[in-house]
């Protein structure tokens, strides 16, 4: 029986490393073969990520104002909008040297920055998700006020109104003493 060594290289590790753009309209990845390229007659570059994108780049639509593009979500508050996280993934144009220990590094930093991010994105989503549970409270106990009549019968509601009265004039009656 022979023993078997773990091959060094994988079939995947001599091909060249793709190259991810982002969605000019919603600010999705675009993958290589995905999506629509659209040059205009000033050389500018617009990368969609499916028609759908496409189709509303020609409608001249805006993307902050349709609500399923990041830009939307970043402005209405729905998603982190700064964060010193999103400056790993800007893209940089400068070819470096690469180091393998470097790179080690460079691995384990981004584990840790999405970690942070997941994170910090929870927070957001829990302190969003608590202001909209306080004012739905608040509307709920309103409402209550305003209907309480559906739920007490009327006799009980004319004590309770009785009682309240007797109470503010015998502590308007108690000030006037005092101020005596």
């Amino acid at each position: 029986m022979a023993i078997r060594r773990p091959r060094r290289y994988h079939i995947y590790d001599s091909l060249p490393k793709l190259r991810l753009e982002k969605c000019w309209f919603c600010s999705s990845t675009c993958y290589p073969g995905h999506g629509v390229t659209f040059v205009r007659n000033d050389a500018t570059v617009f990368r969609f990520c499916r028609s759908k994108c496409h189709k509303n780049f020609k409608m001249k639509r805006n993307p902050r104002k349709v609500k399923w593009t990041k830009a939307y979500r970043k402005l209405a508050g729905k998603d982190l909008a700064e964060d010193a996280t999103f400056e790993m993934e800007r893209k940089r144009n400068r070819p470096e040297k690469y180091d393998r220990e470097l790179v080690h590094k460079a691995v384990g930093a981004l584990k840790k920055v999405t970690a942070i991010r997941a994170t910090r994105e929870a927070r957001l989503h829990t302190l969003r998700k608590s202001a909209a549970r306080d004012a739905e409270k608040a509307a709920d106990l309103r409402e209550l006020e305003q209907s309480i009549h559906l739920i007490k019968a009327p006799g009980v509601l004319a004590r309770e109104e009785e009682e309240r009265l007797r109470e503010s004039v015998e502590e308007l009656q108690q000030t006037e003493a005092m101020q005596e």
